[in-house]
């Protein structure tokens, strides 16, 4: 695949949804220049970040050579896949199906995991209830993802996509979400073979803080 050349710039934190752009760009083998943002110190909420993204959160791209700024996981591995060609599907029947596993994990995976996290790690309090409905939600959510599994090698067919990297970076943190997914012998198989590509392990890896890419550096930087 001839490389596309963009000049972008990549705003994220160790979290599954910086971990989707960061996967995708080692996928294309794009260059950009990366800034992490220390969410608890709350960076996200900085005048300056926030003039790149209202909504204050990452991951966030900017395609400095027209000045694009694209906010929103799904709509920047959309994005990237259209400008890039990678990971594009062949047909319009591909490409829908690539789109609704996208906003299945956008919209159910992501805020059903991710309150679970909340409940279990960020929560001051205990409360058990909430830990209890959001731990048979989500493994309601693996079922759904191990039957599509046990139909096709990836969420949207027989090939990798957009959508996988998108339900892996969350479907990978059973573990810390105190899951067990031994029922679910189809995603175990699915997450072991996204997890041995290389570009993903690249992408994990550089998800990780950058000393010196910091949120002080975003104006001289992109103003």
């Amino acid at each position: 695949m001839t490389q596309v050349k963009i000049d972008l710039a990549f705003y994220t934190a160790d979290t599954p949804n910086g971990q989707k752009i960061s996967i995708f760009l080692k996928e294309a083998g794009l260059a950009y220049k990366q800034f992490n943002l220390d969410l608890d110190k709350g960076e996200q909420r900085h005048p300056d970040f926030l003039k790149i993204n209202p909504i204050g959160k990452i991951p966030v791209i900017v395609d400095r050579q027209t000045g694009l700024r694209i906010f929103e996981s799904g709509a920047i591995l959309s994005w990237l896949s259209s400008k890039t060609g990678c990971l594009l599907p062949a047909t319009e029947a591909e490409n829908v199906a690539v789109q609704q596993w996208l906003f299945f994990q956008v919209g159910s995976i992501g805020p059903m995991l991710g309150q679970l996290w909340w409940f279990l790690h960020g929560s001051r309090t205990v409360n058990d209830e909430a830990i209890k409905r959001y731990q048979e939600q989500s493994l309601r959510l693996y079922q759904v993802v191990d039957k599509r599994l046990s139909e096709s090698a990836f969420l949207a067919g027989e090939n990798y996509t957009i959508a996988d990297i998108a339900a892996f970076t969350w479907l990978r943190t059973w573990d810390e979400l105190r899951l067990n997914i031994t029922p679910y012998p189809h995603v175990k198989r699915w997450l072991h073979v996204i997890a041995a590509r290389p570009a993903v392990q690249a992408g994990l890896h550089a998800s990780k803080p950058i000393p010196g890419a910091r949120i002080e550096r975003l104006t001289s930087s992109e103003e």
